[in-house]
């Protein structure tokens, strides 16, 4: 009786430890013009967990970037990208979304530099964020005169952190959108992909003259656990 007793309870303390999510989500987008791999963070649990559950659904997977502007991001998450009626050439893209919106949840350590995953957003008086439609910031990098002036214009005043700064000046981002649009992730490896797709010949409305589907997959934790020690976390 006690055997069974000890087997039952190593049995249960295994299955316990396979269903706790690991430490760090980390999610990987194909695309033709190659891979990436983004951590999800902790911080914005709302979002990574919706991120999350659709990109297990198969929600993302046909969908398109469907606007794109170098030295600034890409975005994508239309579910209407998927519908061939409106994948052709020309055809308006990036109103379709899903029948919720996400809190917003901004973080003062969260911020947009260069390789972040961020909501889209329709224009509301609490910035809640689209259920579904992403970007990733490629932007670009600022002397400290730029960001003096971004300061005192489109930020209305709000000084940007001097540790932030450096990331802006050397690395790049796009910080006039800070606390404005909830950062939920950024880039680890691949960020070449991003830059490829940016660069890209586009229409009048930034959409690629050439489709940009997308796959999304949630890496499993073994995975997860091998880039946290690649990547020291």
């Amino acid at each position: 009786m006690k055997k069974l007793f000890t087997l039952t309870l190593l049995l249960l303390t295994v299955s316990i430890a396979f269903a706790r999510p690991p430490k760090n989500q980390y999610v990987r987008i194909r695309t033709s013009y190659g891979d990436c791999i983004i951590r999800l963070y902790n911080q914005t649990p709302l979002h990574r967990d919706n991120f999350i559950k659709l990109a297990k659904q198969g929600f993302y997977n046909g969908t398109l970037f469907h606007r794109v502007i170098q030295n600034f991001m890409i975005q994508g998450g239309d579910p209407d990208s998927r519908d061939t009626s409106k994948t052709k050439p020309g055809a308006e893209l990036g109103n379709g979304d899903v029948k919720y919106t996400i809190p917003a949840e901004f973080r003062d350590s969260l911020f947009h530099k260069r390789g972040v995953l961020a909501a889209a957003r329709e224009d509301n008086p609490k910035k809640a964020s689209s259920g579904c439609q992403f970007y990733i910031v490629e932007g670009k990098r600022f002397t400290p005169g730029k960001l003096d002036t971004l300061e005192m214009t489109r930020l209305k005043g709000r000084k940007i952190p001097a540790w932030q700064r450096d990331f802006y000046t050397t690395v790049g981002g796009s910080p006039h959108l800070d606390q404005n649009y909830t950062v939920y992730g950024e880039v680890v490896t691949g960020i070449d992909m991003v830059d490829l797709i940016a660069a890209v010949k586009k229409d009048a409305r930034d959409r690629p003259l050439v489709n940009v589907p997308m796959t999304v997959e949630v890496l499993k934790k073994s995975a997860c656990k091998a880039l946290d020690k690649l990547l020291g976390l």
